[in-house]
C-alpha cells in the first residue's frame, strides 16, 4: 500500500507547479518531499521484508548440537578408512 504516497507525492508536486503562493509552494514541496521518502521506505520494506528471519527455518541448539557429532563421526570414519589405505585424504 506504500503506492499511495507515491500517488500523494505526485499530487503534491502537481500542487505545487500550479499554485501562485510562495507560502503553498513551500508546504506543498515540503508535503512531496516527505510522501517520496515514505514511499522509498514502504518500498524497501517490502523488497527487504523489514528485517525479520523466518523462525522455521532457524536451527535449534539440539538440531545443531547433533549435526556437529554427526560430522565428526564422519570425519572420524574417514580418517580411519583412509588411515589403512594410505591414500591422501579426499577434500
Amino acid at each position: 500500500m506504500h503506492w499511495l504516497y507515491l500517488l500523494l507525492a505526485i499530487g503534491a508536486l502537481l500542487l505545487a507547479l500550479t499554485t501562485r503562493s510562495s507560502a503553498l509552494l513551500g508546504l506543498a514541496l515540503l508535503a512531496a518531499a516527505g510522501f517520496l521518502l515514505a514511499w522509498a521506505a514502504g518500498w524497501y520494506r517490502e523488497r527487504v521484508g523489514d528485517g525479520r528471519r523466518d523462525e522455521m527455518a532457524m536451527i535449534d541448539p539440539a538440531e545443531l548440537r547433533r549435526l556437529r557429532e554427526l560430522a565428526e563421526a564422519r570425519r572420524r570414519d574417514a580418517a580411519a578408512g583412509q588411515a589403512g589405505t594410505g591414500a591422501p585424504p579426499a577434500p
